[in-house]
């Protein structure tokens, strides 16, 4: 059973442990609530909302700490009592048993249709107008790429795609900050959330809380971007609509509680418009240094529009195409896909079935041909230093392998 501190309701909670590592963390814990018997000596980011001291079925403590990710997970095979579940898998976390009403609600998600996995949602039609003023401003300013095209333009916007979206986004927001695949410096860390924001896919804070609620509720209903809602909603529209209900400070204190106490995230999510005006600036000013009006011109719609469009599309793609088509690897509780050819443009995130089964692991391809261009790049951040303890098969195995010693002893 799980208990509660005083003045805390006594919801069921579950505890997953990773699968990815065979069985129990064993340096990791979850701290008890404050004066709970057990509680850890060391600080969690679990918010006091979710943290527990549970029992498992035959009255022995757990004491896990997950590194800051929390995650609701929907559809867990747990009983009513909060029993911990064992080897099952998730992302890495914490949470009540069962979406609440209101969480389905704060998700913009239309009602299913005939043949639909989901049985219908409370639907909020919450129009984002900033969201949506900003996704047609960059496709209309994209409209103008044939009569702006320059191979200097061309060529800073593909350099520019891949930082943005290989090192901003599939390495800074996805692996790092949602999932905490690896440790990196600090400044690397901010770096690396500054490359993401120029992406154009919204603050660090707002788009790893989306993701988590993505990975808690893939393909069921609280999912922001299921297909099983049309292949349309989940590439792009559902991003035209709010998905924190009007409530975005208690939408980020839900799923990213870890990362609002990083001000540079707090700082990047807040000035996420000014900051890509500067950019946009920036370029077009280098562009009419160089090469006068015309290249001016020429820089900001393809090193700002058209790199911004190219890389939304690669990453919607993983949303839309990898759960639609492709091969699995691994038996899921989502319709997750290996898709190769979203693999080569979003830079190894179409290996997707692989990652829905192993969340944590930074090491996206699993087979020898399933080629991982962000994962290569983290393999020279470690062996420049700049990157350590990497969750990728390796460390998978010899956690497993781990294990297994300490059972046979």
């Amino acid at each position: 059973m799980a208990k509660t501190a005083p003045g805390h309701t006594n919801r069921p909670v579950n505890v997953i442990l990773l699968k990815d590592f065979g069985a129990d963390i064993a340096e990791t814990k979850i701290g008890c609530f404050p004066g709970q018997r057990g509680e850890s000596d060391r600080s969690t980011d679990v918010p006091h909302s979710v943290q527990a001291c549970l029992l498992d079925p035959h009255g022995n403590s757990n004491h896990l700490e997950f590194r800051g990710s929390v995650s609701m997970l929907g559809s867990n095979p747990t009983n009513e009592s909060g029993t911990v579940v064992r080897n099952h898998h998730a992302a890495t976390l914490v949470a009540p048993v069962q979406p609440q009403v209101d969480e389905l609600k704060s998700h913009p998600q239309k009602s299913a249709k005939g043949g639909s996995k989901q049985s219908p949602v409370p639907t909020v039609y919450n129009l984002n107008w900033g969201s949506a003023a900003w996704l047609i401003a960059l496709h209309v300013g994209a409209l103008f790429a044939p009569w702006a095209f320059s191979w200097s333009g061309l060529f800073l916007a593909v350099v520019l795609h891949w930082m943005t979206g290989s090192i901003g986004i599939c390495l800074g927001y996805h692996r790092l900050l949602t999932h905490m695949g690896l440790e990196v410096p600090k400044w690397v860390f901010n770096t690396l959330s500054l490359i993401g924001t120029l992406a154009g896919e919204g603050g660090p804070i707002s788009w790893t809380a989306n993701h988590r609620k993505h990975h808690a509720y893939s393909d069921q209903p609280g999912d922001p971007h299921s297909p099983h809602e049309g292949p349309w909603w989940a590439h792009m529209f559902w991003l035209a609509f709010s998905t924190d209900n009007g409530d975005p400070q208690g939408f980020a204190k839900k799923w990213v509680p870890d990362l609002l106490k990083h001000p540079f995230l707090v700082t990047l999510e807040r000035w996420f418009l000014p900051i890509h005006l500067a950019f946009a600036a920036m370029i077009t000013g280098a562009g009419y240094l160089v090469g006068g009006p015309q290249l001016a011109w020429s820089w900001l719609i393809w090193v700002v529009c058209v790199r911004m469009v190219a890389v939304l599309h690669t990453t919607w793609f993983v949303n839309s195409a990898s759960h639609i088509s492709g091969y699995k690897n691994y038996e899921t509780k989502d319709d997750s896909r290996n898709n190769w050819w979203v693999a080569i443009i979003a830079y190894g995130e179409g290996w997707h079935n692989n990652h829905h089964a192993h969340p944590r692991l930074a090491q996206h391809g699993h087979k020898w041909w399933e080629f991982d261009m962000t994962y290569a790049f983290i393999r020279l951040l470690r062996s420049m230093g700049l990157a350590k303890n990497v969750i990728d098969l390796a460390c998978m195995e010899e956690k497993k392998r781990s294990h297994a010693e300490r059972t046979a002893a």
